[in-house]
């Protein structure tokens, strides 16, 4: 947590900071603080050590905190059109995805693939998604920055309290963890039912708050969240031959997984088994370099509307200024929620995500084609 502590001393104007060595290369990370670097209290009491401020000539430029390994390049994606469509649009607004296929039609390898399509962070957020790791104490040592957005894949098996946050800090979950980043969730229904309903209030508010008797805390907690799971409990649904999953198992695995949740994802998407032909012998397809450059566009344009950038963000009373609809859009809402009962929750998404596309395509105007393509992604889980 030496981030936060620094980041607070900065705000107050006051220095120097007094810290373990072992920290300095984290704290160097955030410019404009006089850091005192100490291997223990002792030392305190001699002046042998010299002031490293931000500015020192011997500070090194802090590296990338992420430790990961390069995300998969959409251009090993073979097949998938429309996923690799979906995923754009994710990146672009800041969206819910789920996907919904069989085993090892490529649902993870997708999901992998979205942080290679965002953003890079910009400076403050750099800094606001590294001091959550540095609370969380999952920055490695030496660390710098974390300049790119974080990509979280917990386990199923996950307690509430690492998914959301709690503990005796309280600490941080994975949801904050992936705070301006990707949140993944494999198998969705193999969750604990109570941690997918905790995740309801980060997904609507972009906060985590948790209550403890001496108070509470709240977390930023701003992801796009990326599930996947099989169409039933033996991943064949549909497929004669291999399915055998009874109606009655079909809808207890479905229901493991509420509606207030499904509600609050955007998209939705069944994910076929790739044909052997396109694995063996269809061209690769755009580059995540290429698919990232309309995204950054698209992102610029809703910051130049004054917006956040994520247009899943963006709040209702904006929309009618934002992404207003004509005749024609509406018509095809009010058909939406007569014959699929769309709810208000759900129409709001929907124009959400309009607005993304319309940006992807350079419109400044939300327009019919705009609204059906959100509406088809949108159908699946409600026409289910």
């Amino acid at each position: 947590g030496i981030l936060a502590v620094t980041a607070a001393a900065r705000r107050a104007d006051r220095g120097p900071v007094w810290l373990p060595r072992v920290n300095l290369a984290e704290a160097k990370a955030l410019p404009g603080v006089a850091l005192e670097p100490i291997e223990s209290l002792a030392e305190l009491r001699g002046d042998g050590t010299a002031c490293v401020g931000a500015g020192d000539a011997r500070a090194e430029e802090p590296r990338d905190a992420n430790g990961h390994a390069p995300p998969p390049d959409l251009a090993d994606v073979r097949g998938h059109a429309v996923a690799r469509r979906a995923l754009e649009i994710v990146a672009a607004g800041g969206h819910n995805l789920l996907l919904i296929g069989p085993p090892g039609a490529g649902k993870t390898m997708l999901a992998r693939s979205l942080p290679g399509i965002l953003p890079t962070l910009a400076a403050d957020q750099s800094v606001e998604v590294t001091t959550i790791h540095s609370v969380a104490g999952r920055l490695p040592p030496g660390a710098g920055l974390l300049r790119h957005p974080p990509f979280r894949a917990p386990h199923h098996t996950i307690s509430v309290a690492g998914l959301v946050g709690g503990g005796r800090g309280p600490y941080p979950g994975e949801a904050s963890l992936a705070h301006r980043g990707v949140l993944f969730l494999d198998e969705l229904p193999e969750f604990r039912r109570d941690a997918l309903e905790a995740l309801r209030q980060p997904m609507e508010e972009g906060t985590v708050s948790v209550a403890r008797i001496g108070g509470s805390v709240t977390f930023p907690s701003e992801f796009s969240l990326v599930a996947a799971m099989n169409p039933c409990p033996c991943g064949y649904r549909g497929d004669r031959l291999r399915c055998r999953c009874a109606d009655d198992l079909y809808a207890r695995y479905w229901s493991k997984v509420s509606g207030p949740i499904l509600d609050r994802i955007d998209l939705v998407l069944g994910i076929p088994a790739v044909p052997v032909e396109e694995l063996l012998s269809k061209p690769a397809g755009e580059s995540s370099a290429v698919v990232r450059g309309r995204v950054l566009s698209a992102r610029a344009a809703a910051l130049a509307r004054g917006g956040s950038g994520r247009n899943a963000a963006t709040p209702a009373s904006d929309l009618d200024r934002w992404g207003p609809l004509g005749a024609t859009e509406a018509g095809l809402l009010r058909h939406a929620v007569e014959r699929f009962g769309l709810s208000a929750r759900g129409v709001l998404r929907v124009r959400r995500v309009a607005r993304t596309i319309a940006d992807l395509a350079g419109s400044s105007h939300v327009r019919a084609e705009h609204v059906a393509e959100a509406l088809q992604y949108r159908m699946p889980a409600h026409a289910r």
